[in-house]
């Protein structure tokens, strides 16, 4: 069984003598903190843990959180020096989460520059630029479970029942205690017989029964739009991404081309499977 000391961990961990020392301004992240057997652990070491915790832990008090973060590094260097010579084995793992590190950050170095206002807005400019907007409907429904119960509930609303106390008492849907409001939805996001009835029907008007694989709808359309094109802020998340995933593509292609990059012939795939390589 491999075992890896966590931050998280350590911030629960029995503490072993080592107190935060007294902030200066003059501290710089080559501030010693601990010594492990003439080890130096620095504050950077502490900076560096504390940035890659989860966010619960990141408002923990701080003496708390340095605390931890400190045992737990000084934990670690202890089993390290304990451990003697590494094997093949984690040397070769070693060197894999360097290049994992490095690389992650070398990409969040590229999304973090690529999304700037300028760049937003031309994406914002360019996703809507053609918009044509579509109709959408608000709409309320009764779901049950027969075409009978569905016409006996058109019966009702035709000799004055409201539509909204009728889907709070009869429907099976998961709008019924809603009074059966599905909210605002366009052309797409129902399912065709439903959206089929909806696109065919006047504002104000009900329907007949109309059955989709959920059952029978008895269906009330209560007003229409045109769609609006979405302000920046509501689609700026998506912008973002795409600008970031468009960045670092585009980068990655950059280097490959550039790069001198010589894929070896002749591996078989099944020497992927020799552990019997880094057995030392």
């Amino acid at each position: 069984m491999k075992y890896r000391i966590s931050a998280t961990a350590a911030l629960f961990s029995v503490a072993i003598g080592v107190a935060a020392p007294s902030f200066a301004e003059d501290m710089t992240a080559n501030t010693v903190v601990a010594r492990v057997n003439g080890v130096e652990i620095t504050l950077g070491n502490i900076i560096a843990a504390r940035q890659s915790l989860p966010d619960q832990y990141q408002s923990l008090p701080d003496a708390q959180l340095f605390d931890g973060i400190v045992n737990q590094i000084v934990q670690q260097e202890l089993l390290k020096q304990s451990a003697g010579d590494i094997t093949d084995a984690l040397k070769y793992q070693l060197a894999n989460e360097e290049r994992v590190l490095i690389a992650g950050h070398a990409l969040e170095t590229i999304a973090d520059a690529a999304v700037t206002d300028e760049a937003l807005k031309a994406a914002y400019d360019a996703k809507f630029a053609e918009f044509e907007p579509g109709r959408e409907y608000h709409a309320a429904h009764i779901l049950v479970e027969t075409e009978d119960e569905a016409k006996a509930i058109i019966e009702e609303l035709n000799n004055g029942a409201d539509f909204a106390d009728l889907a709070r008492e009869k429907s099976t849907g998961p709008s019924g205690p809603n009074g059966g409001d599905l909210g605002w939805f366009g052309k797409g996001m129902m399912v065709a017989p439903f959206e089929d009835a909806v696109v065919n029907m006047e504002e104000g008007a009900i329907s007949e029964p109309v059955q989709t694989q959920f059952g029978w709808h008895v269906i009330k359309l209560m007003e229409t739009r045109l769609a609006e094109v979405p302000p920046l802020e509501d689609v700026q998340d998506e912008l973002t991404a795409d600008i970031q995933e468009q960045a670092i593509r585009a980068k990655l292609d950059s280097l490959e081309t550039e790069g001198d990059v010589e894929m070896v012939e002749g591996i078989e795939p099944s020497a992927l499977r020799m552990d019997d390589l880094l057995a030392n």
